[in-house]
């Protein structure tokens, strides 16, 4: 009988042998004999000190069995350890502990499946249990290595395989519990141990067949199916393991999901890349979110060499962690995902032209599918930007709007890392428009509380600088990129489409009062944006999206920024925009100065409506009705609808058919607004953008601010054009020097009354004061008793007290100013 021994023998043996043995029943089909058991527990509770020797005792016996293939015994032997690791937690258990463990693994080792089964089993519920000191010198190297080829068993069976990889799953998460609870957990999570635990839970995990359904938060799978799913149990150890990483090992837990996506090649298609890193995103802690963003950004550029679709797939799963971790901390990896991504849109642009450059070289059909591949990755890097960039905080979206447009290169200037020069013209309108694209992305949504906010002066030249390019499709987006930040109460969606509008009350505009800093900004920068929407409308290429954006725009200023003197300003604008179409100075064709006059009709008559002054609303609708029935190309409904049916010329003198200033000075004045300005026909200024823009002219843009007299209306400026010449330029610059003095003049005035002792100022305003007394008095004297001989002479009624020819003397006394 294996279990018994003679009773002479029996009573020599130590008494905890006597014990042991006498648990083993004469059939192991009986099972553990209970009453035997008990006894042995009662004895290792009281003498814990006999534990280490009880296990070494089991631990021989169980060897024995397993080489002589006794596994009833084996069964009984690991039931038998079982019941005596959960009743004893003294100090003692540690020697019993490594005899435990040493058992374990001789079950692990066995190449029968149910032994190995059993062991995890046990080995599990020894993981489950808390110890009331650490372990300092124990190491679970082998069980890392056993349970992760468990994982990958190969077993013909599929019943018998898929129970080994359960129990090899099993094993890993219970390695996980032990070693994270212990006080030497930092063990566990060494590269060595993570190469061999991540890849074989990803690897179980790819059996997955629905993978969209745990794409999102954990969830909490029954039991039945936790055991009956290698896949679903690895995910939630997977989960678990994610989620007891810490800062310091948060890199070692993710790397080998790179290594395991690469080796197997799972990048294209990227389904399991995507559900493995929202795994990862929702199962880690947020705060250390920023740490898987730099892995995958590392790895982009480890793998820039490789295909465009695995590229695209990695920059896909970037979007994906980006948008969870942006509900979180991102931390400081913001500038650095944006740089990054920008470097990666370059390389994808080089190699779309490197592979056109081949392309003419060789005919070859593949060169097509890889430009076709290589704009797949530059519209995940142009949809991970803009998301990244609208989901973050108002504060950063500004600072990252203007890194953005400070990218976008600029030819003739030198960008601080896409630099243009070997790019050419195609390639720098390729990142160019690329790049607007995304900001346009980031920019979607952005509600600032006072435009000098959403438009600094930083952002705002560099962002209207491609508005003057000689592309229709830059110039939309910069248009489009406006909307999105001067639009702060969504009126957008309600002016879409250029159209006369019958009653713009219907539209439901929501505005609020102009605020002080919108004033400010627009005192400073309104001629900045009349300037490109006038430019913009003299673009020979303009299409009807062009038209339309570029009415939108300045229905959108009038809604957000306009005061009485915006609206002047914006009216002179619209008058400048109809002479263009008039006078065509710049031969553009019939269809473009149809548009544009059909452009002025439609923002006219929107603005008459805005501002409501009923003589104003009149003249505009007295035109438009005139147009309707003479001319109806004029309006926007016909033009952009029917192209064919255009006039072979504009005739000036049709009066009728146009705005006139006259009138809309004589309509707006009678409502209290303050027309002097009209009369100064609205002329932009020059600048540095026209030289980058790269515009065919110079003397396209060339201006000057000429002074009209206030009688002068639409028909003397139809008839009469001034001519540019260098005196009129000389001028133009005297005037400019002359503005310059007048700055500094008063900079230094204010500043002495700053700095400048009170009596010193006191003493020269009297000064000043006493002078300008003098000089009124010689006035009035010269008045009433004027010198012999006149230069002039004005006529005085004859009720006059000195009724004669008195002289007309033009006198100026430059030192009356009083400070």
């Amino acid at each position: 009988m294996p279990g018994r021994v003679c009773c002479c023998c029996a009573a020599l043996r130590p008494r905890y042998k006597r014990l042991v043995d006498n648990i083993f029943p004469e059939d192991p089909k009986d099972g553990l004999v209970k009453a035997d058991m008990e006894k042995l527990t009662f004895y290792a509770v009281s003498a814990p000190e006999k534990l280490d020797r009880i296990g070494a005792y089991l631990a021989e016996r169980l060897t024995r069995d397993v080489a002589r293939h006794r596994y009833g015994y084996v069964l009984i032997a690991m039931e038998a350890l079982d019941q005596l690791l959960m009743a004893c937690h003294s100090q003692s258990i540690k020697p019993f502990v490594e005899s435990f463990l040493h058992m374990v693994a001789k079950l692990l080792e066995s190449g029968e499946p149910k032994l190995q089964v059993l062991g995890t089993n046990s080995f599990v519920k020894f993981a489950n249990i808390e110890e009331d000191t650490p372990s300092y010198h124990r190491r679970y190297d082998f069980f890392v290595s056993r349970f992760s080829a468990m994982c990958h068993s190969r077993d013909p069976d599929p019943e018998i395989q898929n129970e080994i990889r359960i129990a090899g799953i099993r094993g890993i998460q219970g390695v996980v519990r032990k070693a994270v609870n212990d006080e030497l957990r930092a063990t566990i999570w060494e590269p060595q141990h993570m190469d061999k635990i991540v890849p074989s839970l990803l690897f179980n995990m790819q059996k997955i067949e629905d993978i969209d359904s745990r794409i999102g938060p954990p969830s909490s799978p029954t039991v039945g199916v936790k055991e009956e799913n290698p896949s679903v149990l690895a995910e939630n150890c997977f989960r678990e393991l994610l989620g007891r990483a810490t800062y310091g090992n948060m890199n070692n837990a993710v790397r080998p999901v790179f290594a395991h996506l690469d080796h197997h090649r799972l990048w294209d298609p990227n389904e399991f890349a995507v559900s493995c890193f929202k795994i990862i995103m929702y199962s880690i802690q947020a705060q250390y979110s920023h740490h898987v963003i730099q892995e995958i950004l590392g790895h982009l550029d480890v793998r820039k060499r490789d295909s465009p679709r695995v590229r695209a797939g990695i920059i896909q799963v970037l979007l994906e962690a980006v948008a969870i971790a942006a509900k979180g901390s991102i931390g400081p990896t913001v500038l650095e995902v944006f740089n990054t991504l920008l470097k990666h849109l370059r390389i994808s642009v080089d190699f779309e032209l490197g592979d056109r450059r081949s392309s003419c070289e060789s005919t070859t059909l593949s060169i097509s599918s890889k430009e076709s591949d290589e704009r797949i990755v530059q519209n995940a890097i142009i949809q991970t930007i803009g998301f990244f960039g609208s989901n973050l905080p108002d504060y950063q979206r500004s600072e990252i709007m203007m890194f953005i447009m400070s990218k976008v290169p600029v030819l003739g200037t030198t960008s601080q890392s896409l630099d243009p020069s070997n790019l050419g013209d195609l390639g720098t309108r390729r990142i160019q428009i690329m790049l607007l694209r995304s900001l346009l992305m980031v920019t979607s949504g952005y509600k600032a509380t006072t435009i000098s906010n959403a438009l600094p002066a930083p952002f705002l030249d560099p962002l209207l600088s491609p508005s003057l390019m000689e592309d229709s499709e830059l110039r939309q987006l910069v248009l489009e990129i406006l909307h999105n930040l001067i639009d702060r109460h969504d009126n957008r969606a309600k002016l879409r489409g250029i159209r006369i509008i019958p009653d713009v009350s219907d539209l439901k505009i929501k505005r609020d009062k102009i605020s002080r800093q919108d004033v400010s900004f627009m005192k400073k920068h309104g001629q900045q944006l009349y300037r490109h929407i006038y430019l913009g409308c003299k673009e020979e290429d303009n299409v009807q999206k062009n038209f339309e954006l570029l009415f939108t725009s300045l229905a959108l200023t009038t809604i957000e920024l306009a005061n009485e003197e915006v609206v002047i300003d914006l009216i002179r604008l619209a008058i400048a925009l109809q002479d263009i179409a008039i006078i065509n100075e710049d031969n553009l064709p019939m269809f473009n100065r149809c548009g544009v006059m059909a452009l002025v009709a439609a923002y006219l008559n929107f603005l008459s409506q805005m501002i409501a002054v009923p003589a104003f609303c009149q003249h505009v609708s007295k035109v438009i009705e005139t147009r309707s029935v003479e001319a109806a190309y004029f309006l926007p409904e016909t033009i952009f609808k029917d192209k064919s049916n255009l006039p072979k010329s504009l005739e000036k003198d049709e009066t009728d058919l146009f705005f006139l200033t006259n009138k809309i000075a004589e309509s707006l004045g009678g409502s209290g607004y303050n027309v002097e300005r009209l009369s100064v026909p609205y002329v932009p200024q020059v600048t540095d953008e026209d030289r980058l823009s790269r515009r065919k002219s110079m003397v396209d843009t060339v201006s000057l601010q000429v002074d009209i007299l206030s009688g002068c209306n639409i028909e003397d400026k139809v008839d009469n054009t001034e001519e540019i010449t260098f005196e009129a330029l000389k001028k133009a610059i005297d005037n400019n020097g002359l503005e310059e003095q007048e700055k500094e003049k008063r900079r230094l005035v204010i500043e002495k009354f700053q700095k400048a002792p009170f009596e010193e100022i006191a003493a020269q305003c009297e000064t000043k004061a006493n002078l300008l007394h003098d000089r009124l008095a010689q006035i009035l004297e010269l008045t009433i008793r004027p010198p012999p001989s006149p230069s002039g002479t004005m006529t005085m009624t004859a009720g006059h007290p000195h009724y004669h020819s008195v002289p007309v003397y033009e006198m100026k006394f430059p030192d009356l100013c009083v400070y």
